[in-house]
């Protein structure tokens, strides 16, 4: 069974069966739709139908799961009871229906979601409904953007407060996505990453080759990028500051002494009289009490009015906290001064006056005001900075940001930061065609056509994750995330946690064809034990399949194998290997002393099990609840009895929607 069709908007003859409420709401939308925005030919009755049809419950497929080595719910489980938990998922099937099982289960619990959706070519790159949009398909773009709003508007959310989304698009496609995910996630964008798949072109026709995809970047209110360091040797102590080591930083800001004339002023070092002009064209940073007073004529309240708005110390302040840093004079270096103004004027006409030591630009032009004001001064060729002290701040805030271009691994990337900004990081992925090497490398052959290169993935990961996240790629594909994130494991000894979700892409000329299965499980699979001479990286996975459920026929169809592994993806996150026991551990709560048990079958023997089990505090889910709570305060023993069918149903089926999601259900409409 798959997602329903959406509507084609030229056919009328669904309105036939629609009620009176079903027409009225479809004609509100209508009259009040917004007006700007992305418009896309879709139907929020089907939107409803689709989320609440059925109930999807999932199943380990033991076979095709890779055994876990040890436990990480850190106890020991009893015997017989269960083994240890599977800590990453693999998740066969369509993914609308796996992100409606996840936002039962994984609500608010997943820290980086990141996916590289079909990109919407007509190139056979995209299988809805069992069939590949073609190119010529009248509605493709529609298809694309409600096919992607579904699934997105579940999966915002999974997300954690300190939450980011990140989904790799080409060019072409780039502003559609861009707008629906402002859509989905309002107020939310950050930003985008450029990387650069290929060096070459073969773009002929307009001599215009597309070499680069983009990364959007869309997160919650608390999240925040890992940054880079600060190095710490780039602080130190060349004048034996007892305050400790120190950097020196710029004291000017992007501004004109046109644009800023009240900070366009000489510096004077008060142990040496030199002085330092400043750079009309990056003026201080700092407000002076002395250019003050002469741009005022004298008038105190007027500069006791000024000193009270500003919001930190001026320059004269700085000075005297010996917080400015005049540098010393080199060897090759000497004071420079002009005894006449035709002396000056004739060094700024041949270039020979003072300049900036890095950028070689002059500090002095004709039109310059007060230029009289340098004749006979000592002119000092170096530039103060202002002193940061490494114990001014914890070293966790002093980070710096990473930019925006992703450069190849060998990629030469000049650093060339302004005064007064941080240098950033660069992140560097090989080029996208070694992507299929390193599955060929894996496979033996090239399985998945156009996959991301696992350094690209390991870069994003290793600057949006900590190390206990979970993350999850619910446009698995070949499992490339997954790769990225036990390599990243591996390196900085974390605990992340995966989920894949890929579906089979079969289709009625190729029935028998399962990527999830075949590529993508089988590549974790052998990452994680070895290939080809390399060493395995170890964890492990469950591999789920998906089971669709009408919601009347939940109490006669749901096995007990769907029982056991939703409730531990509720209660741990976590998969369970099947177990026949009759009554069976899911989850210890150690802290609160609090064990959570599945019983299938209420019969005598179980509640003997029930009653005699170690644990003070029980929470027990069952078929008969209000029977298990009786049999067993009939022994003075007080559980938390749940109904089985009711935990079984909850999130999934007839459920309504947040009200955050409910708000940001709007715009829909047409954009072929």
């Amino acid at each position: 069974m798959s997602e329903a069709p959406l509507p084609n908007p030229t056919n009328l003859s669904h309105l036939e069966h629609l009620n009176a409420a079903q027409l009225r709401r479809l004609l509100v939308e209508q009259l009040t739709r917004q007006k700007l925005g992305l418009y896309w030919e879709s139907d929020s009755l089907d939107r409803d139908r689709a989320l609440n049809e059925n109930v999807v419950l999932p199943r380990v497929v033991p076979e095709l799961c890779q055994p876990p080595a040890a436990s990480h719910l850190g106890f020991t489980p009893p015997p017989h009871i269960h083994e240890a938990p599977y800590p990453n998922l693999i998740i066969e099937g369509d993914n609308f229906d796996s992100l409606r099982l996840l936002r039962a289960t994984h609500s608010g619990k997943i820290r980086v979601i990141y996916i590289d959706p079909p990109y919407n070519t007509g190139n056979k790159d995209w299988v809805y409904n069992d069939r590949y949009v073609g190119q010529n398909d009248r509605w493709r773009h529609s298809l694309w953007l409600e096919f992607l709003y579904r699934r997105l508007t579940l999966a915002r959310d999974l997300l954690t407060p300190d939450g980011v989304i990140m989904v790799s698009i080409n060019d072409e496609n780039r502003s559609r996505l861009e707008l629906l995910m402002d859509e989905v996630f309002p107020g939310r964008r950050i930003g985008s990453l450029v990387w650069r798949t290929k060096d070459t072109g073969n773009d002929l026709s307009r001599r215009l080759s597309h070499v680069h995809e983009h990364v959007l970047l869309y997160g919650n209110s608390d999240f925040r990028f890992n940054g880079k360091p600060t190095d710490r040797s780039k602080f130190r102590n060349p004048d034996d500051d007892v305050r400790g080591d120190w950097s020196p930083q710029p004291i000017t800001k992007a501004h004109t002494y046109l644009d800023r004339e009240n900070t366009y002023y000489p510096i004077q070092d008060p142990e040496t009289g030199f002085w330092y002009p400043c750079d009309p064209n990056r003026v201080w940073a700092y407000a002076s009490v002395k250019a003050m007073r002469t741009r005022l004529n004298g008038d105190e309240a007027a500069i006791a009015s000024e000193l009270a708005g500003l919001q930190g110390d001026t320059i004269e302040q700085l000075i005297e906290k010996k917080l400015i840093y005049f540098p010393p004079l080199k060897a090759t270096e000497k004071v420079m001064q002009f005894n006449s103004m035709e002396e000056l004027r004739a060094a700024i006409a041949d270039g020979t006056g003072p300049i900036l030591p890095k950028k070689k630009m002059p500090l002095f032009f004709d039109n310059l005001p007060d230029l009289d004001f340098w004749v006979g001064k000592p002119i000092s060729p170096g530039r103060p900075s202002r002193k940061e002290h490494w114990s001014n701040k914890p070293p966790e805030e002093r980070l710096a940001p990473f930019g925006s271009w992703i450069a190849g691994m060998n990629e030469d990337v000049p650093v060339s930061a302004e005064e007064g900004e941080r240098e950033s990081l660069t992140l560097r992925s090989t080029r996208g065609g070694v992507a299929t090497d390193e599955i060929k490398a894996v496979l033996g052959s090239k399985a998945f056509p156009y996959p991301k290169p696992s350094t690209l993935l390991r870069a994003l990961m290793s600057q949006a994750t900590q190390p206990n996240d979970i993350v999850l790629d619910f446009f698995a594909g070949s499992g490339t995330t997954g790769q990225a994130v036990l390599e990243l494991n591996a390196e900085d000894g974390g605990n992340r946690r995966f989920i894949l979700c890929s579906s089979t892409e079969a289709t009625a000329k190729e029935p028998d064809k399962n990527i999830c299965r075949d590529v993508c499980a089988e590549r974790m699979r052998r990452v994680m034990a070895g290939y080809a001479g390399k060493p395995g990286l170890g964890s492990s996975f469950a591999y789920l399949q998906l089971d669709r459920v009408e919601p009347p026929d939940v109490a006669f169809e749901a096995t007990a194998e769907h029982a056991r592994t939703l409730l531990a993806l509720r209660a741990t996150h976590t998969a369970l290997p099947p177990s026949e026991a009759p009554v069976q551990l899911i989850a210890r709560d150690a802290a609160a002393g609090v064990d959570t048990l599945l019983a299938f079958m209420v019969d005598e023997a179980m509640i003997d099990q029930l009653a005699a089990w170690p644990s003070a505090r029980l929470a027990v889910y069952s078929p008969r609840p209000d029977t298990v709570r009786e049999l067993l305060a009939e022994r003075g023993i007080e559980v938390n009895s749940y109904s089985l069918h009711e935990a079984l149903m909850r999130g999934q089926a007839r459920s309504k929607p947040s009200r955050r999601a409910a708000a940001n259900t709007g715009a829909d409409g047409s954009a072929k």
